[in-house]
């Protein structure tokens, strides 16, 4: 009888665990989309027609996005330590094959990379710029586009360079005109051969309450207007130094 309640006890816990365990997953991603709702978003206002006027002076410049830490962070099974396991569940799990072995990798979006997207794609060209294998970045990519086609620019590992165990990203291969094209990367060795060309956005791993996209904005939003983009980044370049 004794043996029985203890078996009956221990199922119980068992039951309770896995329910809590469930109940903590859906807490866990509940508040996350109500903290990236709540944060304050930037309020795209229309042009005034004085505006309009200055920005049809200027030719439409290219904005070179990175991915890993930038826009979005990820992880794949098989390198993971159990103790340094993210929390909150992944927006999206892709399944790739690299060196004829499955794996997955768990993605996470910086919050407000949607609008963000979103609104800079209507005042740039967008490209994206990893130092990712092609197999991964793309299939990123294709996530974050959402089939809108502002993403279908893509440069990845292959179109980098192998500098001193670090890749650094070749901006002419994206335009030849570089008073037209700039970078936003949280890797300063990523952009060291064009520092006057670069944003540096702090690198995001888990924080939901991340603002750094939106924090972007205002810049992205008035460097438009800029006949040469070196000539307001380069203020920033002791910022961007390796």
């Amino acid at each position: 009888m004794k043996t029985y309640l203890l078996m009956g006890i221990k199922t119980l816990l068992m039951i309770a665990s896995k329910l809590w365990e469930i109940f903590s997953y859906v807490i866990r991603r509940n508040i996350r989309k109500f903290i990236q709702h709540q944060t304050v978003r930037y309020d795209v206002q229309p042009l005034s027609p004085l505006s309009k006027r200055k920005l049809d002076l200027v030719k439409r410049k290219t904005l070179v996005l990175d991915l890993d830490e930038t826009l979005i962070h990820s992880y794949h099974d098989g390198l993971i330590r159990p103790n340094s396991k993210p929390t909150i569940p992944p927006d999206f799990v892709l399944k790739v094959t690299i060196d004829a072995h499955p794996v997955r990798f768990f993605v996470y979006k910086r919050p407000h990379v949607d609008f963000f997207l979103d609104v800079v794609s209507q005042w740039y060209d967008l490209v994206v710029f990893t130092a990712s294998m092609e197999i991964y970045g793309s299939a990123v990519a294709d996530k974050l586009d959402k089939g809108r086609g502002v993403l279908k620019r893509r440069y990845y590992r292959q179109h980098c360079t192998l500098d001193c165990g670090s890749y650094t990203k070749d901006l002419s291969a994206v335009s030849d005109d570089l008073s037209r094209v700039f970078i936003v990367d949280n890797s300063p060795g990523a952009y060291k051969l064009f520092p006057e060309n670069a944003i540096p956005v702090v690198s995001w791993f888990s924080d939901p309450s991340d603002v750094g996209l939106l924090n972007l904005l205002p810049m992205l939003d008035a460097l438009r207007f800029a006949s040469d983009v070196r000539s307001v980044l380069r203020r920033n370049v002791h910022v961007n130094r390796v």
